[in-house]
């Protein structure tokens, strides 16, 4: 059986409002650097398209760095080429972005103290063409809205999360998750690392 290339998404993605300002979140990386790990061990081509952050470059895995979702967007795009492919989406993509960017630090005194965005690319919705797995970062129960990315993105599964939870938020090195799939069906796993984790997910899609 052919190996499917695997491309991975980490981190956060930063959405500059001028040269040293910008939206982002905490995300470090290390659940998608991880899932890289993991499927290159496996003998798989993997590519890890990563948002900035501290971490090294597992063995076999070929990086790509990029800053925003745009970014993100494209590489992931040109990462699928070629080649029987799954799109594990690990990154915490900003959502929205400021509608302008300056080319220089903006003064406090031409800032108006109002910011307007727009939405960012879905890049589950906007690839096309490969097996894709979801992450649900969320604040309490996260079953509905991962099932609701399960089907509206058409996803294999979701790898949902409470980040509220001790031990399971971001920055830590281990994580509590659950698998949720398109007809309702939950999996649920115990607090274990991140890499135990990202071994779960690979389970799961070289199941299939």
């Amino acid at each position: 059986m052919r190996l499917p290339r695997f491309v991975v998404t980490a981190g956060p993605t930063r959405e500059h409002l001028d040269p040293v300002r910008f939206l982002s979140n905490p995300s470090t990386g290390k659940m998608g650097f991880a899932v890289a790990a993991e499927a290159a061990g496996r003998g798989c081509e993997t590519i890890l398209v990563s948002g900035p952050v501290a971490l090294k470059t597992p063995a076999g895995v070929k990086r790509v760095d990029v800053v925003s979702a745009r970014e993100m967007c494209a590489a992931v795009k040109e990462a699928v080429k070629g080649a029987p492919a799954v799109l594990v989406a690990t990154a915490a993509v900003a959502d929205w972005r400021p509608a302008e960017c300056a080319g220089r630090k903006l003064k406090k005194r031409e800032m108006s103290g109002t910011l307007r965005l727009v939405r960012n690319p879905d890049i589950l919705k906007t690839v096309k063409g490969v097996r894709k797995i979801g992450f649900a970062a969320e604040t309490g129960a996260p079953e509905r809205e991962a099932a609701r990315k399960c089907r509206e993105k058409k996803l294999e599964f979701v790898v949902a999360n409470d980040v509220t939870e001790k031990g399971a938020g971001f920055g830590c090195d281990t994580n509590r998750v659950k698998f949720v799939f398109p007809d309702g069906g939950v999996r649920e796993f115990p607090l274990m690392s991140k890499r135990l984790v990202a071994r779960r997910i690979v389970d799961e899609v070289l199941r299939a």
